[in-house]
């Protein structure tokens, strides 16, 4: 298993291999998903400023993709991914703050995911190459501004409620070598426990999302597909600290800002 992490350090962005147990970055050059080249440059963890661990081409969420979710809300089984994009301005590394937009003053739920990192290009693939097309996993809080979604009953506005600078909060790294099947997502509001569910109740599995996916997009590398949630969604208010927690990936944690 190995995390990678962007960061900034002194005055410069690097991306690099992080060292959990021990907190140390070991700095790397090139691209990181075309044989990294290490620099044998190492720095501390405390001495840097995460960014977010990928800047993608495409940011694709799902909905209704776990089952007990979709027995809560009585919704059929979907057979392929039910999908919006988030723009890539809405990306927030771990450690930022999340802010409701200009005059909003509604309310803002987080959304603790599962997230794919494809590291290859892919069109039209079958699962096995999906599988192998993807690079690894992150933690996603896919923030909604629910009452921007549901404001015009003629037309759910999924993009522009999940779209908004900073409702894309992910990190802290992409964590490879993992099973998927074998993880759960836990998310916290100032440390009490909201969401616990795992990543095995997913209708459609990543390898598969990815497969289905590319038979309308060409996915390349860098792509981010947040795998959607499943029960436990709540408001967020000002102040609150909210935690995305994947064993084996990290803690994304952010703060939540008053309206301006």
């Amino acid at each position: 298993m190995a995390h990678w992490i962007r960061f900034e350090h002194a005055g410069a962005e690097s991306f690099g291999l992080l060292d959990p147990e021990n907190g140390h970055v070991e700095v790397h050059e090139g691209e990181l998903f075309n044989n990294p080249v290490p620099t044998g440059r190492r720095c501390r963890l405390d001495d840097v400023q995460l960014l977010v661990p990928v800047r993608p081409g495409k940011f694709i969420g799902l909905w209704n993709n776990f089952y007990e979710l979709a027995a809560k809300l009585s919704t059929a089984i979907p057979q392929e991914p039910l999908f919006f994009l988030k723009a890539a301005t809405s990306l927030l590394p771990s450690g930022g703050t999340i802010r409701a937009p200009a005059g909003y003053a509604g309310k803002i739920a987080y959304e603790g995911e599962l997230g794919i990192v494809i590291g290859r290009q892919c069109r039209a693939v079958n699962e096995a190459d999906a599988a192998a097309a993807i690079f690894g996993y992150t933690c996603i809080n896919d923030v909604t501004a629910l009452d921007i979604l549901s404001a015009d009953p003629s037309f759910p506005q999924w993009a522009r409620a999940k779209s908004c600078d900073s409702f894309g909060p992910c990190g802290p790294a992409i964590a490879t070598g993992l099973d998927p099947s074998t993880l759960r997502v836990r998310t916290l509001l100032n440390g009490r426990e909201r969401q616990n569910y795992p990543a095995a109740d997913m209708i459609l599995p990543p390898a598969r999302i990815v497969s289905l996916l590319s038979r309308e997009m060409t996915l390349k590398p860098g792509d981010l597909i947040a795998c959607g949630t499943s029960v436990g969604v709540l408001p967020m208010r000002a102040g609150m600290v909210v935690e995305v927690v994947i064993d084996g990936i990290g803690t994304l944690r952010n703060t939540v800002a008053a309206p301006e």
